[in-house]
């Protein structure tokens, strides 16, 4: 899939842009604040109707102004081209459209345009809490499987009526147990799709991992679920007391995690900055694989400061990675070292461009800097 052009209005820090986009890579130069990240930003709202981030839909929007709009043009791996708008008011609903009709439902949108983005907010996934993988889990199987949104969507609105109930100080078992069959149903799903998906993205990581750290250390991943030992009646029967007395939920799949070591040891408690950067970036590449062949569609790979952090080894590894491979298609690219995103051109066949950030705005560059040379954007100038 490729991202043919975007227009960009009021969004972030960009008042206004159209630009065309090369259907190989797209690299972004500029200093930090100067909006290479908000453009990123902006392609992820348009392919996922959400932002990059967790910021709200609300911050998205240009201080001072009072709406913003994302149109884009994707070419899809079939050959068809969808012309896509994202935009809202402020106090006003969402507007996403295909080719000119509004979606019915929002849902219908996740996994069409599929995007897989790594940032320097990646660091979460492995120093955050739950919420941050279980988050991870949802949006990419969502993407590959939209009846799994569905049995999401199912089980959190069954979660919030227990919850309610609990607050509310009930007790009457045949109402709990009501309530408790919808949620079994649907967390059975979850549950069955996301040991599926850790299932078949560990060992893409392991190697992803071993590639990228010269075969220096090994990485694993595994799936903690509550649900691993007992099905879901189970569980909440044997902490309705607890759940009373806590008013809300204590277990389920909205308490499920990724376990993560490195080397046989906890990564979240003893890796250092190189290898949890290392870890996040082999596993949004493997998520990028996951993707692909789960629906057939080629993601856009958005890749965001991604040398910050790792040593020159690593660097020269991940840059290996993504530019000897046919498995990716369009990539886009942002760092503030010149040199970096001319090493990446000069290895890469077929169309690229490089693009100046500046205060929103967006200049072409030519030329390559030579090898060695030392340019104003590098780290620490």
């Amino acid at each position: 899939m490729i991202l043919k052009s975007i227009d960009i209005l009021n969004f972030k820090n960009i008042a206004s842009a159209t630009l065309e986009f090369s259907p190989g890579v797209n690299c972004l130069l500029g200093m930090n604040g100067m909006g290479k990240s908000n453009l990123l930003e902006a392609i992820h709202f348009l392919s996922m109707a959400r932002p990059m981030t967790s910021l709200t839909d609300s911050a998205l929007i240009r201080h001072g102004q009072d709406m913003l709009m994302v149109k884009g043009t994707y070419l899809t791996d079939a050959g068809a081209t969808d012309a896509i708008s994202c935009g809202f008011a402020r106090g006003k609903a969402k507007s996403l459209k295909r080719n000119g009709k509004e979606y019915q439902r929002m849902s219908e949108h996740i996994g069409r345009y599929p995007v897989v983005s790594v940032t320097p907010g990646d660091s979460t996934l492995v120093s955050g809490p739950g919420e941050e993988r279980r988050k991870l889990m949802d949006m990419v199987i969502s993407q590959a499987h939209p009846e799994y949104l569905a049995q999401l969507i199912r089980y959190n609105r069954s979660l919030e009526s227990r919850n309610r109930m609990l607050r509310a100080g009930m007790s009457d078992p045949l109402l709990f147990e009501s309530v408790e069959a919808g949620m079994e149903e649907a967390a059975a799903a979850i549950h069955a799709a996301r040991s599926a998906w850790v299932a078949e993205i560990a060992p893409k990581v392991e190697d992803c991992y071993a590639r990228l750290s010269g075969n220096r250390e090994e990485t694993s991943i595994a799936y903690s679920s509550q649900l691993n030992e007992a099905p879901l009646r189970e569980v909440l029967a044997s902490r309705r007391g607890k759940d009373a007395a806590l008013g809300y939920t204590s277990g389920g799949v909205h308490r499920d995690d990724i376990e993560m070591k490195l080397n046989g040891y906890s990564l979240r408690r003893l890796g250092s900055q190189g290898q949890v950067k290392t870890f996040t970036v082999a596993l949004r590449l493997a998520v990028f694989d996951y993707l692909k062949n789960a629906n057939g569609t080629t993601p856009l790979l958005l890749l965001d400061d991604i040398f910050d952090k790792l040593d020159a080894a690593r660097v020269e590894s991940i840059m290996h990675e993504v530019t000897s491979s046919d498995t990716f298609s369009q990539i886009f690219i942002t760092d503030t070292n010149r040199k970096h995103l001319d090493d990446i051109i000069a290895a890469m066949e077929g169309p690229r461009i490089l693009l100046n950030v500046t205060d929103g705005e967006f200049t072409p560059l030519t030329g390559i800097t030579p090898a060695g040379a030392n340019t104003p954007g590098e780290h620490g100038a």
